[in-house]
This record gives structure tokens, C-alpha cells and sequence, in this order.
């Protein structure tokens, strides 16, 4: 008698298991014998757990659920505890005094003060994620871009983006990962290259090998280094990596097998995995880019958002102005065309030419004798 498969809670109530008690998906991973990545498939809900994994995994969300049920009942009968002792201070604040002394030994102790958690604004919240994904954004920028100046106007681009866009980008499930779609598509931008301060190349790192491998870089397909970049340079996951790109699993394999077959072709020492992260860190590290602070990106796009804002307006007024000048100069009734031209009576006629005078006379006479006296016809003669 074969026993039945335990259940597993859904793929979200997995997560918030791992994360109330503390574990990464690694160290999950290394509990139940799989990889990083089955954990996240689990979690994600792309994939169900089968076999041993499945029941190895059913304990240990079991034993999580029990220790979570624990902390919040030890929390409940703490706060619980917490208020009674508020209640007995209050009690003993508005209660009249009594005559009876007290020694200072046999004095309570006062109640421990219990801040209430504050949550954060949101603008704390910004600057948070701000200060937790910029200074590593522009490094990853300056990878797949190759302009200092250029990634660091990306990341300021995204995150303003971001702040304008702030009740979204919060209950997002990544906000990391969208304001970082957000800068490579602004960074990958063909229209750069119409921008004059864009036109001319900016010095290449100083480093001969470092150089190299950004030249590197700059050759391969947009799509591709962005793949690359993604899975060799950040870590993400290979389907994770394919959505960010807005590409299926089966075509991000494709570009990043093609972009690390190309980066060996030219860099056979980074041909494994591990050396070209390695080397990618130690790129983007060794630049100079320092980002904003968070204050001056929030007032940046706040300005650009009110500048667009009353460029809208003007362009309305405008708008409406010229239609009313149209409505107002407008003809208010109709006119009929100019009708057809008609023939016009009592117009004498041309009078006839006048009397020949002499030297028109001897011509007609010359030209009549010439035509009475001459052949009745015209013969070719021979030559």
C-alpha cells in the first residue's frame, strides 16, 4: 500500500514561509538535496516537486509552518503581555495617591518603554531601493552600454521613472528588477547615437585586458549582451532571464550560448562561466561611477514631471486657441461660386483692314502675272 503524496501549500505561501524564517532558497536547496534553481521553480510556481525532493520538501515546510505558528504565538503573548503592563501604568498614572509610603526597594520598576514600529514614507522607501540597486546598476550599465556618462543618466532616467510611477513600482514583486529593465532599455536606445554629446567614443579603460573585454562586449548583438549580461553578470536564472528580455527560454539559451562562444573567440581565458563573472565584476569595479543621491534624482524627476506636464498644457491652450481664431474668422454663411461667363450683346463688330498701299499693289500684281504667265504645273527635271 503505497502512501499518498503529502500536500504542499501554494507557491506563494512557500515563500513567505522561507522568508519568515530567515533561509534563502540556497540554503532550502542544500536541506533537500536540489539545485538553487529548483527552489525558485517551486516557488514560482513554474514547476511541482516530485519524488523524494516532494516529501523531503514537505517536511521541511512543515517544520517552518510550526516555527512561524510559534514566533507568532510567543509575539501575540508578548504583546499581549505589553498591553496588560500599559493598562496597570495607566491605571496607576489616573489613580488618586495614596498616603502609604513606599521604601525604594520595594518601589516597581517602570515599565519598559515599547516603540511602535513606524513604517517608512515614500520617499524612504525610495531612497531604500535607491541606495540598495543604483551604485551596482551603473556598473552593469556601463557593461552593456560603454559610456560612463551614458549609465549613470540610465539609472537616474529609471529611478525617476520609478518615483513618478512610485504606487506601482512599490507592490511590484521585483522593483529591483523593473527599474533595472527600465535603465537597459533607456541605455540600449539607438537614438543615443543622434545625440551630440553621445557622438564621440569616451576613453576605454586603462587596463589592456580590461579594454579588451569591453571591446568585447561592444561587438556582440544588443539582445545578446543584455542576455549575457543578465546570467553571467548578475546570476539571474535562465527563464528569468528570457522574461526580462521579452524572449522565449529556448531563444535566451540561444543568445547566451552565442555571446559566451563569441566571448571565448576572442578571450579563450574567460571560456568558463566562473572566470567571465569574475572578470565582469572586476570591470564594472574598477570604474569610477558614482551615481546621484537619492534626493537629487527624486527633485530631478519631479522637475521633468512638471515640465512635461506644463509642456501639455501649452500645447492644449494652443490647441483650443487656434481652433477658436478658426470658429471665429470662419464664414458664417454661404457663398455661391462665380457663375459661368455669358455671351455679351451690342458689341460692334471688326471692322475690315484698310486700302492696300503701293508696295503691297506691285506685289499683288507681280504675283499674279508670275502665276497667269508660269507652267500649268510643277515638273522635276533631271540634274
Amino acid at each position: 500500500m503505497t502512501r499518498s503524496p503529502a500536500p504542499l501549500p501554494s507557491p506563494e505561501r512557500r515563500r513567505h514561509l522561507r522568508e519568515a524564517a530567515s533561509l534563502t532558497q540556497a540554503q532550502v536547496a542544500r536541506r533537500i538535496g536540489v539545485t538553487r534553481g529548483t527552489v525558485r521553480a517551486w516557488e514560482s510556481g513554474r514547476t511541482t516537486p516530485r519524488g523524494p525532493g516532494r516529501e523531503a520538501y514537505a517536511d521541511l515546510l512543515t517544520s517552518l509552518t510550526r516555527t512561524v505558528a510559534t514566533v507568532k504565538t510567543a509575539k501575540a503573548a508578548k504583546a499581549a503581555k505589553t498591553v496588560k503592563a500599559d493598562k496597570v501604568t495607566n491605571t496607576q498614572e489616573t489613580a488618586p495617591p495614596t498616603r502609604m509610603t513606599v521604601s525604594p526597594h520595594e518601589q516597581p520598576a517602570p515599565p519598559a518603554a515599547t516603540a511602535a514600529p513606524v513604517g517608512l514614507t515614500p520617499a524612504q522607501a525610495f531612497d531604500a531601493l535607491y541606495a540598495f540597486c543604483a551604485p551596482a546598476l551603473v556598473r552593469q550599465t556601463y557593461l552593456l552600454s560603454g559610456r560612463r556618462e551614458l549609465a549613470r543618466e540610465s539609472v537616474e532616467r529609471a529611478f525617476q521613472l520609478a518615483w513618478q510611477r512610485w504606487p506601482e513600482v512599490a507592490v511590484d514583486p521585483d522593483p529591483a528588477g523593473w527599474v533595472r529593465a527600465t535603465a537597459y532599455e533607456y541605455a540600449l536606445s539607438p537614438w543615443h547615437r543622434f545625440r551630440p554629446r553621445y557622438r564621440h567614443p569616451e576613453p576605454p579603460p586603462a587596463d589592456a585586458s580590461d579594454r579588451a573585454l569591453l571591446d568585447t562586449l561592444l561587438t556582440l548583438p544588443a539582445p545578446y549582451r543584455r542576455t549575457l549580461l543578465l546570467y553571467d553578470g548578475v546570476g539571474l536564472d535562465l527563464p528569468e532571464t528570457a522574461a526580462e528580455t521579452e524572449a522565449s527560454t529556448p531563444a535566451a539559451a540561444g543568445r547566451l550560448l552565442h555571446a559566451r562562444a563569441a566571448v571565448a573567440a576572442r578571450l579563450p581565458g574567460l571560456a568558463k562561466p566562473a572566470e567571465l563573472h569574475r572578470r565582469l565584476a572586476e570591470v564594472a569595479s574598477a570604474q569610477r561611477l558614482r551615481a546621484a543621491g537619492p534626493p537629487a534624482v527624486r527633485a530631478g524627476g519631479e522637475r521633468r514631471a512638471r515640465f512635461w506636464t506644463r509642456a501639455a498644457i501649452a500645447v492644449t491652450v494652443a490647441i483650443i486657441g487656434a481652433t477658436a481664431l478658426t470658429v471665429r474668422t470662419a464664414p458664417t454663411r454661404y457663398e455661391p461660386p462665380v457663375p459661368a461667363g455669358e455671351t455679351v450683346q451690342g458689341v460692334p463688330r471688326r471692322a475690315a483692314p484698310g486700302t492696300l498701299s503701293g508696295k503691297e499693289l506691285k506685289l499683288r500684281a507681280k504675283l499674279r502675272s508670275g502665276i497667269q504667265h508660269g507652267p500649268q504645273r510643277l515638273i522635276p527635271l533631271p540634274g
